[in-house]
């Protein structure tokens, strides 16, 4: 923020200071009233300096920033965006539902808009509102694999794994290295039964993140129903999940992470192995069930 603009800000609150304490008949002292070209910039830095709050994870400052920002800059659907953002991550979800539909009326053909909103309501648990959102989004920006995978997620809770199956897919394609469009496209297959695709593409997931704890886990489980030579790598992974994020030990975290019926009865199988006892324990003690993400 400009020293001129501090200096500008430092007459105003004394011109309204001395108009409330002198008397009637007095002289009220000159104020300064910035013009918009000065209201513009102060928004935009202030934005500025929310946008960087938010990169470095403080969502709650950067929201009380990002709301200054929008009363400067009212009819600005950046600075309504920004918000948005910031509210949706510190958790203030009806506050960010307002911003966005506020965006919305200011830039309605603004693609973003509508990914934001379709994300939004997935979070709430709400998937056919959600999908019909992001279809609209998607109807003016058909490249975004983000919006794609949030699909896919719609389409799995509202039982539709075709749909599912062929949002992830497109997700995928729009990003190589979409890891978790391409685990999801596994969870669907597992649960379609198609269970050696599955673990192709958890195979694949894992040579783009080698440490992620679901799909180790996932593979594991695959490789434990396939029997055999593969129970060996099954225990293996398997304890490397539970090491990495113990909460998949836990049925409600993996229904959660949108891990079908016959996965997490293959998994349950799987922990039940006397090999794994001690990983399972560790598990269960390190688990913070209330440490669920959303979608």
């Amino acid at each position: 923020m400009s020293s001129r603009w501090l200096r500008a800000l430092a007459r105003v609150a004394l011109g309204l200071t001395l108009s409330q304490t002198l008397p009637a008949q007095a002289l009220v002292p000159y104020t300064y009233v910035p013009n918009p070209t000065e209201l513009q910039g102060a928004g935009l830095g202030i934005a500025q300096a929310a946008a960087r709050l938010l990169r470095l994870g403080q969502a709650e400052d950067a929201a009380r920033l990002a709301a200054l920002t929008v009363q400067l800059l009212p009819a600005d659907p950046r600075g309504w965006m920004l918000l948005a953002e910031a509210q949706l991550r510190s958790n203030q979800r009806q506050e960010a539902a307002v911003s966005l539909a506020r965006a919305k009326d200011l830039d309605p053909n603004n693609a973003g808009i509508w990914f934001a909103e379709g994300s939004l309501a997935l979070r709430d648990s709400r998937p056919e509102q959600a999908i019909g959102l992001l279809e609209q989004g998607l109807r003016l920006d058909s490249r975004n694999a983000s919006a794609y995978f949030d699909l896919g997620n719609a389409h799995i809770l509202l039982n539709q794994p075709s749909q599912a199956l062929k949002a992830f897919e497109r997700a995928s394609g729009l990003r190589k290295d979409f890891w978790e469009a391409i685990n999801n496209q596994a969870l669907v297959l597992y649960e379609q039964g198609n269970v050696e695709e599955a673990i192709s593409r958890w195979r694949r997931v894992l040579r783009i993140k080698p440490d992620a704890a679901e799909p180790n886990l996932a593979l594991a489980a695959s490789l434990f129903r396939r029997g055999g030579e593969a129970r060996s790598e099954a225990l293996e992974r398997a304890g490397k999940a539970l090491d990495l994020e113990p909460n998949y030990v836990l049925d409600s975290y993996q229904k959660e992470q949108l891990w079908g019926p016959k996965l997490r009865t293959t998994t349950q199988q799987l922990f039940e192995q006397q090999e794994l006892k001690a990983q399972v324990d560790r598990a269960m003690a390190n688990a913070s069930p209330e440490d669920g993400l959303d979608l």
